[in-house]
């Protein structure tokens, strides 16, 4: 939500306010990265840069992203490369059907489940 308000000097300040919802605002999956991506993010190096993917999850409210991580790894043969249960970031690797898989799997269970709103996976 954003307000805007006029200062004292008159000049237009705008102040943005986040209201979590039961909500998923970015499955994305990126097949074949590039191995300086994965240096960059700081995930597992040795791996088959040709059959590997990067899954990339927010969620909100945030703390699910804890969940969100379990059933990834449940449900398919995926790494976690990071989870941030402040944040609701999520990042798991692994084959792209495996990452494919477990993007899946999050989003039927929170949308179906737990009763959340959830986007599409989009794919780089």
């Amino acid at each position: 939500m954003n307000e805007e308000l006029l200062s004292e000097n008159g000049k237009i300040r705008i102040i943005q306010e986040l209201v979590p919802g039961k909500q998923i605002t970015i499955a994305h999956l990126i097949a074949n990265p590039d191995e300086e991506l994965y240096e960059k993010l700081g995930l597992n190096p040795n791996i088959d840069y040709s059959k590997s993917a990067i899954g990339i999850v927010t969620i909100s409210p945030a703390e699910t992203a804890v969940i969100a991580a379990d059933i990834a790894v449940k449900s398919a043969g995926v790494e976690l490369g990071f989870v941030d249960r402040f944040s609701g970031t999520l990042i798991v690797t692994g084959t792209i059907s495996e990452t494919e898989s477990s993007l899946k799997a999050i989003l039927d269970y929170v949308e179906e489940k737990m009763g959340f709103t959830v986007c599409g996976i989009t794919r780089t």
